[in-house]
């Protein structure tokens, strides 16, 4: 079946859909998404369409994406919606103002949630990976300025804070580590870093009202089925009861995000957030090693872990981080709050997929 006929997913996106927000702030506004199809943007984008739907939000939502039939395919069910529109648009090409034939004079938000964000996309596809962090972002933030946008929410990542130096816990806000730039794998980290320094650029000299949400690892049955990540791998051999697959001796330290929460922070930084300040976001008690976040999910399907060396592509675009825990503290003071622990999430997101499969 298709995910939104499922009613443990279904009953995830009316929960943020009704969690306490100043949802007034989007009614009757505009938003423009790029990576409307990834894990973040499909979930974000049936919250938002929930709220339309139960709570006359009105609403008018505008997804970039490459693919009309991958599009149609997951949001098939908002074709008949006023307020849902595909264009079909490489953020890599200069931004598109007309919609339907109808040129766009005005988008009152833009969340950039467009970006190559797996292992074998950094390692296989280096220059894409960094072309749509670099030029698509600065497509976007051009387009924003012509449209009048209120405020441009670019989505980045904990992979800015490159490797731990040892002189910190967890990671805040103004912290910077170390990233060796002389490597395939370190183009997303630094091109990202490069998206957040245009972000500041066009605040400055054209007066965009700019927020970045700092993304822990998201993870949630949105996950795309050609997503490589660790994490990723793991959930689809839960899914299906086998055994868990690990590439290395797993004690690497990261926090973690439940899709749900992630949406729901990046709708409060939106709303509430300071102009040109950046977040971290994690999920609650959600920072584990790796080889206890693979046991957690062997432990649930009835199987074990097993070792396994990577190939030469996968370990290209391995992270070097061997810790890499996010600091909160600014997040929680927006009034936000997560709703799922690691474990719960994990067992929450298998459950859902499973369902999806009818196992």
């Amino acid at each position: 079946m298709k995910l939104q006929e499922c009613k443990k997913y279904n009953k995830d996106v009316a929960e943020v859909g009704e969690f306490r927000l100043d949802w007034e702030k989007l009614k009757g506004k505009s938003i423009a998404i790029s990576g409307g199809t990834g894990m973040i943007g499909s979930f974000l984008i049936d919250v938002l369409m929930y709220r339309n739907e139960r709570f006359n939000q009105n609403t008018d939502i505008y997804v970039f994406g490459r693919n009309k039939e991958k599009a149609k395919e997951r949001f098939g069910n908002y074709d008949k919606s006023i307020y849902f529109n595909f264009i079909e648009q490489d953020i890599n090409e200069p931004i598109k103002c007309v919609c339907d034939g109808m040129e766009i004079g005005r988008v009152d938000y833009v969340i950039h949630a467009a970006s190559n964000t797996h292992p074998v996309a950094y390692a296989s596809d280096p220059i894409g990976t960094i072309s749509a962090n670099v030029i698509g972002t600065n497509n976007l933030l051009d387009w924003a300025t012509k449209v009048k946008c209120e405020r441009f929410v670019f989505l980045s990542t904990v992979e800015i804070y490159g490797e731990n130096k040892g002189d910190i816990d967890k990671f805040t806000e103004d912290y910077l580590g170390y990233i060796d730039c002389n490597t395939v794998r370190a183009g997303y980290p630094e091109s990202k870093r490069t998206g957040e320094a245009l972000c500041q650029a066009y605040a400055k000299q054209k007066n965009l009202d700019v927020v970045i949400p700092r993304l822990s690892r998201v993870y949630g049955p949105t996950m795309l089925e050609t997503d490589t990540k660790a994490l990723s791998q793991f959930i689809k051999k839960s899914v299906s009861r086998e055994n868990i697959v690990l590439k290395s001796e797993g004690t690497q330290e990261f926090s973690y995000s439940y899709v749900g929460d992630a949406v729901f922070a990046i709708l409060k930084i939106l709303v509430d957030g300071k102009s040109l300040e950046a977040y971290n976001v994690a999920s609650a008690k959600s920072d584990i090693m790796l080889k206890d976040l693979a046991k957690i999910l062997a432990d649930y399907a009835g199987t074990e872990v097993v070792f396994e060396l990577p190939d030469e592509v996968e370990k290209a675009g391995y992270s070097k981080a061997t810790k890499a825990t996010l600091d909160i503290s600014k997040l929680k003071a927006l009034d936000w709050k997560s709703k799922y622990d690691i474990e719960r999430g994990l067992h929450h997101t298998v459950d859902i997929l499973r369902e999806k499969l009818e196992l």
